[in-house]
């Protein structure tokens, strides 16, 4: 039978077929199109802002950190070019074999070892942690040409912050250090993390931290264009970085130096101030440390060093450490006495050589008394009976009271972080610390300067700056003005005073010269013999431990950790001063004895320009033994010293 075709339907089915197959292939284009359509117009701006980000780069350019000098223009802190060893973890997974594989090529000390160790641990590990710093031209060579055999080792030129003059004036520069995850929250929570793009350092202690936001300057930024690989091929714009700006020091580098000679390996505080301004011409802290271990990563080692020695390196003296005042608290006892109505400058007493309260003796540093002692004897003679009886008929919140304005037991605002308070204490202090209530007992010892009272150098300096500026206070501060780095135009930290004292003229004036008398007949005596210039000043002896009643202190017999402090409050000249000091000598014993010696020879350089003939001996005079020191010439009566007229009741 054969099969008859139908040809037209055949045709007609070939016909669909190629019309959906056409249309099949119409579909197929049309979403070609639309999808070439939507990549290469509609989306053109967004894939063309990708493609550029994949060959342009942004990278950040730190700024340079702002220099920091003296009053006198002597640098004290400054940026230095070097290159720097470093590797990266995350491109190397043999740190240690590769260590060793360049420690034959250039040397790499065990210090270094045990600091990139440390950093290692503070760092992320895309970062680049440093291994070798500040290397010479030599080792570079040599580096370079053998650097393809380490991977995630580069060689990179940083800028340094190094501290020229070494622990001179160290606890007032600080030092700077590496970014530590603490500092990137930190910085995080002030909004402020983009600002360090590209840095690696940031302030630590000192003017380094309190004015980090002032030095560190503006990040900048480079646009490169990158090839696949990530190599620059070129730059195509450039935001440059704003520089830090420059700090200008109020403190006086070569009085900051002779004091730190002065002092030679003992322990102990000064601060010299400018009364008219604040302007703190000395700050000294002893013993001190070098600040350039820092910068780079100090190693665990020498970390522990300081950490562990018994003189505390990094005890910053003036600012954290209080310490009782001891007599140096009396002129300012005499004040509060003239101006609250305790006494008048005609009031006298009889000084047997103690203090009776109850049964208990408080001792004058003299057995046998000063005999009748009016209010400007007992600051010359320093009679402990007389401030005895005036803190226990004043009481302690009225001494507080008067106190606070000056400064005792309180911030005085200084330019560094973390200030200590001190304590200047009060019935409510003592409820508050110790939940106990105030006896009458306690109140004769404040009088002197003992018991509770605990103050800063800082603090007796600026109090002592206050007396010698007629009860005017300004602001100590440690950065007299800030630098643009442009312009160099300068604007001043600390332009007017903060607030005054109300004291009467007479009542400074009579103190004023009555702590005049203490250097020229008084217990400052001999360090003042002959000085070309009239200070007032006020010795003062603090001790360390607590002896019996009836027990005398006797130096030789106590370990001298255990030996009484030394300190002396001073301004020079009487009329117009120009510089308050405070000064005391861990240990140190009587106050005449080793502070008073120190500050005659600050006031000497200040005020005349001498220096020590030579730095390296021996510095201190050898004075007469501390007897004689105490020893005042008993015609000083109250009689034979004229009382000004105002002054009188």
């Amino acid at each position: 039978m054969v099969e008859v075709r139908n040809t037209e339907r055949e045709l007609h089915r070939l016909r669909v077929r190629l019309a959906v197959a056409l249309l099949v292939v119409l579909m197929c284009f049309g979403m070609l199109g639309a999808r070439f359509w939507w990549l290469q117009i509609y989306r053109y701006a967004d894939f063309h802002a990708q493609a550029e980000d994949n060959r342009i780069a942004l990278v950040p350019a730190p700024p340079s950190r702002g220099l920091v000098f003296d009053r006198n223009g002597v640098l004290l802190a400054e940026n230095v070019s070097a290159y720097t060893l470093e590797l990266t973890p995350m491109r190397n997974a043999r740190l240690e074999e590769t260590i060793d594989a360049l420690s034959q090529i250039v040397e790499i000390t065990p210090r270094e070892r045990r600091r990139f160790r440390r950093l290692l641990q503070d760092s992320r590990r895309s970062e680049s942690v440093p291994l070798k710093v500040k290397l010479t031209d030599e080792e570079v060579a040599r580096l370079a040409v053998q650097r393809f055999r380490f991977p995630g080792v580069e060689i990179r030129a940083r800028l340094f912050r190094t501290y020229p003059l070494g622990d001179t004036a160290a606890h007032v520069l600080g030092y700077i250090g590496r970014i530590s995850p603490d500092d990137v929250a930190k910085l995080d929570d002030q909004e402020r993390l983009a600002q360090y793009a590209g840095s690696t350092h940031i302030g630590k202690v000192g003017i380094e931290q309190s004015y980090e936001q002032v030095l560190h300057g503006r990040v900048g930024a480079d646009e490169v264009e990158v090839s696949a690989g990530g190599r620059v091929v070129r730059t195509l714009s450039r935001t440059p970085p704003v520089p830090g700006s420059n700090l200008i020091l109020s403190i006086d580098i070569r009085l900051q130096k002779l004091v730190e000679e002065l002092f030679g390996d003992r322990r102990g505080a000064l601060v010299a101030i400018e009364p008219a301004t604040g302007d703190v011409l000395a700050f000294v802290s002893r013993p001190g440390y070098d600040p350039n271990l820092f910068v780079d990563g100090i190693d665990p080692q020498t970390w522990q060093s300081l950490n562990e020695d018994p003189d505390h390196p990094l005890l910053n003296r003036p600012l954290r450490g209080a310490y009782p005042p001891g007599s140096t608290y009396k002129p300012f006892m005499a004040l509060a006495a003239l101006t609250t109505g305790a006494r008048t400058p005609a009031d006298t007493i009889s000084d047997p050589g103690y203090f009776l309260l109850g049964t208990h003796r408080f001792r004058d540093s003299k057995p046998s008394g000063h005999g009748t002692v009016d209010l400007r004897k007992s600051i010359v003679v320093s009679s402990d009976t007389y401030y005895y009886k005036l803190a226990y008929e004043m009481g302690v919140d009225r001494i507080h009271d008067f106190m606070k304005p000056w400064g005792f037991g309180q911030l005085t605002g200084i330019d560094l972080e973390n200030e200590s308070t001190g304590v200047l204490p009060s019935t409510q202090w003592k409820m508050r610390r110790y939940r106990q209530k105030w006896f009458p007992g306690e109140t004769p010892s404040i009088g002197i300067g003992q018991g509770y009272n605990a103050f800063t150098i800082l603090q007796l300096a600026h109090a002592t700056a206050t007396l010698a500026n007629n009860g005017i206070v300004m602001k100590p501060h440690l950065v007299q003005s800030i630098e643009d780095p442009i312009s160099h135009e300068r604007q001043r930290t600390v332009p007017k005073e903060s607030y005054r004292i109300p004291l009467a003229p007479a009542h400074l004036k009579l103190v004023q010269e009555a702590m005049a008398e203490v250097n020229r007949v008084g217990t400052g005596r001999l360090a003042f013999a002959g000085a070309r210039y009239v200070a007032a000043g006020k010795t003062g002896t603090a001790q360390v431990i607590g002896i019996r009643q009836n027990e005398r202190y006797d130096a030789r017999r106590v370990s001298e950790r255990h030996r009484d402090h030394s300190l002396f409050v001073a301004f020079a000249p009487l009329e117009n001063p120009k510089i308050a000091v405070a000064v005391i000598v861990e240990n140190g014993g009587f106050g005449a004895q080793a502070a008073a010696p120190i500050v005659r020879k600050v006031f000497d350089y200040h005020l005349l320009g001498l220096l020590p003939k030579d730095l390296d001996e021996d510095l201190l005079p050898k004075v007469q033994d501390e007897a004689e020191l105490r020893d005042i010439p008993e015609d000083i009566e109250p009689e034979t010293i004229a009382v000004p007229e105002a002054a009188k009741p």
